[in-house]
């Protein structure tokens, strides 16, 4: 149910020159390697141990979450999924020239050995005393078109939730797909976005689950609520945003009458544990989404290029 999910191979966006003068950024692409090994190889030493210990001391937000929950089910079942892989190597890394807090890096990686997808990292310092942490993690979808950024030593600026100039602000393009992702077409926005790899993903099996719940005489909801502060922005030089954001999500299935539900994934199995199940079953999963929102003149649609999803609490209602 998970796995499933965005695990396509993305295309890396190009690097331009801005069209008019920078501030030149405080980070530089030697910094961030830095920065960004010392996370990684911690991480790694956590995933063998199957430890969650230390890891609020480099990672923050969706991606705390998501490898907590991660590194729980591994716990249980032996082994972390092939998804939680973070390749070393990366194809390029937009640093911002903002000189204030908190401030984020994105960072594109190469695919993994075995050829999964890219991924796009968020790298986040809250203040001048507080060390990075990878704050999220998103796939990229396969043939994704990432905008243009400058090249790292001329630097790039991050965005505001409510840039404007754009066909909708950031904040209002993370709660209207939130509302796609809930209503699919009957969404009064659903116009608004471009076909992506995770909503078919997530539709489908979504029509899978409603199939064998209906021949029980069981029901199924899902609720998507984007979070406004979990969201992290960076402006093109093609005059759109790259917003990476969090969506929360809970998907509560009742069994007919007489059952019980059931988790449905060994994640979902992992997370449970001996939990006493019952005929309702909500399970809270968080989904990272990375949106291009183009400029107000472009003619284009919002389009997904990139997407993670995993459930972090299951319980019996």
């Amino acid at each position: 149910m998970t796995a499933s999910l965005c695990a396509c191979e993305g295309r890396v966006p190009t690097v331009s020159a801005p069209s008019s003068d920078s501030v030149s950024p405080d980070l530089t692409e030697s910094q961030e390697q830095e920065i960004r090994t010392r996370i990684l190889e911690t991480l790694e030493a956590a995933n063998e141990a199957r430890s969650t210990d230390g890891l609020d001391q480099i990672l923050s937000g969706p991606e705390l979450q998501i490898r907590t929950s991660e590194i729980l089910v591994a716990q249980t079942t032996g082994s972390l999924r092939k998804e939680a892989t973070i390749p070393t190597d990366i194809s390029q890394t937009v640093i911002p020239t903002n000189d204030g807090w908190p401030r984020s890096v994105f960072t594109i990686t190469t695919t993994t050995e075995d050829q999964q997808s890219m991924r796009l990292l968020v790298l986040t310092q809250n203040s001048a005393r507080e060390n990075y942490k990878l704050t999220a993690v998103a796939r990229l979808f396969s043939g994704a078109q990432l905008p243009k950024f400058a090249i790292a030593e001329i630097g790039s600026q991050m965005g505001d939730p409510e840039d404007e100039n754009l066909v909708a602000t950031p904040t209002e393009a993370v709660e209207r797909y939130a509302d796609v992702l809930q209503n699919g077409s009957n969404s009064e926005y659903a116009s608004e976005f471009a076909d992506d790899y995770f909503r078919e993903q997530l539709a489908q099996l979504t029509t899978t689950v409603q199939e064998g719940m209906e021949r029980n005489n069981g029901t199924q909801t899902q609720t998507f609520t984007a979070d406004p502060q979990q969201m992290w922005i960076m402006r093109s030089t093609e005059g759109g945003d790259l917003v990476v954001a969090t969506i929360a999500s809970e998907w509560t299935r009742q069994a007919g009458e007489g059952r019980e539900s059931q988790p449905a994934s060994d994640e979902e199995r992992a997370l449970f544990g001996d939990g006493t199940a019952t005929s309702t079953m909500k399970v809270t999963y968080v989904n990272v989404v990375a949106l291009y929102v183009p400029s107000e003149d472009s003619g284009q649609q919002i389009t997904a290029v990139g997407a993670e999803r995993y459930p972090v609490k299951v319980e019996a209602l």
